[in-house]
């Protein structure tokens, strides 16, 4: 009978031995649960890193017409304007360049022995600038404004954008003149872009 009523108070013991561990598990689960919702959970509060806190400059906080013109700068309008207006200075002055080093400027082929006056050969090469530096305007144009939107599209800014752009690029270039020239449009750009990005980066 002893034996049994000892036994007995043993195995409550036990019991309430296990109860306390499991209690304490669950308390522990709770309260790592309720830091792990404070960390990254919704309760977590949101700092703002100011520099001037963090021994910085402090910076001011921006105005809405500084944003608008943040904004503006970095839309696709903006950016194949300024990529139009780039490629046209540039190709003006290859233009020029080119012009200025080809032999037979300014000479009419009519009457080839004739010498040319310095006014004629500054029109040719003026008309060559301005070939060149529309050429380049409308590429510039088409190739920033194809790489935004890309970009864009896809939510990243890397290699194969610029590749995808050239490919564009040169493919509607090309397609002027057939089929063909505007598939090795396409593969030369894609080639030349990715060329220039792996330069670059």
């Amino acid at each position: 009978m002893a034996a049994s009523s000892g036994s007995a108070n043993a195995s409550d013991s036990d019991l309430k031995d296990l109860d306390s561990v499991g209690s304490d598990m669950a308390a522990s689960t709770i309260q790592y649960s309720m830091v792990l919702e404070h960390l990254i959970g919704d309760k977590r509060t949101v700092k703002d890193l100011n520099p001037g806190v963090m021994g910085g400059l402090p910076v001011p906080a921006k105005s809405d017409e500084q944003k608008m013109i943040e904004r503006g700068m970095e839309s696709c309008a903006f950016k194949s304007v300024l990529a139009c207006v780039g490629g046209f200075v540039l190709g003006g002055a290859f233009g020029v360049f080119t012009a200025g080093i080809d032999t037979n400027v300014g000479f009419d082929p009519k009457d080839p022995l004739r010498t040319p006056t310095a006014r004629e050969v500054l029109k040719d090469m003026g008309q060559r600038g301005m070939s060149y530096a529309k050429n380049f305007a409308i590429v510039g144009a088409m190739f920033s404004c194809t790489e935004c939107i890309i970009e864009s599209h896809r939510g990243k800014s890397d290699w194969k954008n610029a590749v995808y752009s050239g490919c564009v690029t040169g493919g509607v270039i090309g397609f002027r003149a057939g089929l063909k020239a505007g598939v090795l449009g396409c593969g030369g750009f894609a080639a030349f872009s990715a060329a220039i990005e792996y330069y670059l980066r």
